[in-house]
């Protein structure tokens, strides 16, 4: 049977934990993961699963617990939840950057074959060659690529693909079409569903 961290504070069980004590961080994570769920609750990563911000937050827990300094008389439930939320915020913010978007929405350019064979890596490639035949059929097969991404779009979903790919915020194009910020994302994730079969 184990210590009994819960009849010490917070400031004696990081105490432990600098010490090396087995047990000490373990008892920490449990006892602070209720912060993290709770803190996750509160924000929305697109494309991500709760999981994911879950890992984020709990890494916030960790650099709390290693850099709590108890000295300064601050409460360590406060630092943690600073922590915790930073970690969260921080990485919403890295999600939804620009640079990060073709990473979050792609169509594979290894994706299944088509008819003929052929996936958007073959075609890609073989564009380079000088064979005649191979570049009308690249180019028929790119524009029948367009042609089944056109058809499987709303028109609605057609203008918010457009206007996010020019780099408009979701608060933007809502403005701009007399929607909501949560039909603008629901919308991406169809589009995102779509496009990925």
């Amino acid at each position: 049977m184990g210590f009994d961290y819960s009849k010490l504070t917070d400031n004696e069980i990081i105490e432990k934990i600098v010490a090396k004590e087995d047990g000490a961080m373990e008892y920490m994570i449990k006892k602070y993961g209720g912060l993290v769920k709770k803190e996750v609750r509160t924000m929305y990563l697109m494309g991500a699963e709760t999981e994911d911000l879950t890992q984020e937050g709990m890494i916030g827990l960790f650099k709390a617990i290693r850099d709590f300094e108890p000295e300064k008389g601050n409460a360590f439930s406060t630092f943690a939840t600073i922590c915790v939320r930073g970690q969260i915020k921080t990485a919403v913010t890295a999600s939804n950057r620009k640079k990060h978007k073709p990473l979050n929405y792609y169509i594979s350019i290894y994706a299944e074959p088509d008819d003929e064979g052929y996936n958007l890596i073959d075609i890609e490639a073989e564009e380079g060659e000088s064979n005649p035949e191979v570049l009308v059929l690249a180019k028929e097969q790119k524009s029948d690529l367009r042609k089944r991404i056109e058809e499987v779009l709303s028109s609605y979903e057609k203008k918010v693909i457009d206007l996010y790919l020019e780099g408009l915020s979701y608060a933007d194009i809502g403005a701009r079409l007399g929607k909501t910020e949560k039909s603008v994302n629901n919308a991406l994730q169809r589009i995102r569903g779509k496009l990925s079969k």
